[in-house]
């Protein structure tokens, strides 16, 4: 089946899907599931696919060939990972931590294999809470950055900066201490204002408070 129409397809899915379970609803179905009920396993996959195709998309770009196999191995490793939630987060949360993850592994591979360079990241596929040139610029620069980060950077830098999570928001995800989150933001802008302080547009883009 050829990628963009399978792709677009999940999407228009992904549109017609009832409203995903409350925070308690996605907990209760996530214990379920990791004990093995195959119904609570089916609706948890149905809940979080939307989210994990948002962020992959963000991740490689809506038009990316590897689009579909990343999310594939997304669903996979939320499946496996669900022994280890310990319900301290949303779901939904969860799974978009692996689907970012996931993602950024396959567009290594990708480049590795195909000599890619970070420029053919598609920024337009982002689905971000801010849209326009201000934060088109300011995603160009994260998604450049990514790959040369410690992962625990990476990962806070993109649901800070292109999912516009809350500090707090990400400490519970990762499970990691607020002021820990603070100070991983930081190194990361550190890292980011040091690659692109030769473009002076690019660093007024990522200039942002950290809360």
């Amino acid at each position: 089946m050829d990628k963009r129409r399978s792709v677009a397809s999940s999407q228009e899915r992904s549109a017609s899907s009832p409203p995903p379970p409350s925070r308690d609803e996605g907990i209760a179905l996530a214990r379920r599931a990791a004990a093995g009920d195959v119904r609570s396993t089916s609706l948890l996959l149905e809940a979080v696919a939307p989210s994990i195709l948002r962020a992959v998309c963000a991740m490689m770009g809506g038009q990316h060939p590897d689009v579909d196999d990343a999310a594939q191995l997304a669903l996979i490793g939320f499946i496996q990972a669900l022994p280890r939630f310990r319900g301290e987060c949303d779901p939904v949360h969860f799974a978009m931590r692996i689907a970012i993850r996931t993602a950024g592994a396959t567009r290594r591979r990708s480049r590795s294999r195909q000599d890619h360079h970070d420029d053919q990241v598609d920024v337009e596929d982002i689905q971000a809470p801010a849209d326009g040139p201000h934060a088109v610029l300011r995603r160009r620069a994260v998604l450049r950055l990514v790959d040369q980060l410690p992962e625990e950077q990476a990962e806070t830098m993109l649901l800070r900066f292109v999912f516009g999570w809350k500090l707090q928001d990400i400490a519970q995800a990762t499970g990691a201490p607020f002021n820990t989150v603070r100070s991983r933001l930081r190194l990361a802008k550190e890292a980011l204002l040091r690659q692109i302080e030769r473009d002076p547009a690019l660093a007024e883009a990522v200039a942002l408070d950290e809360e």
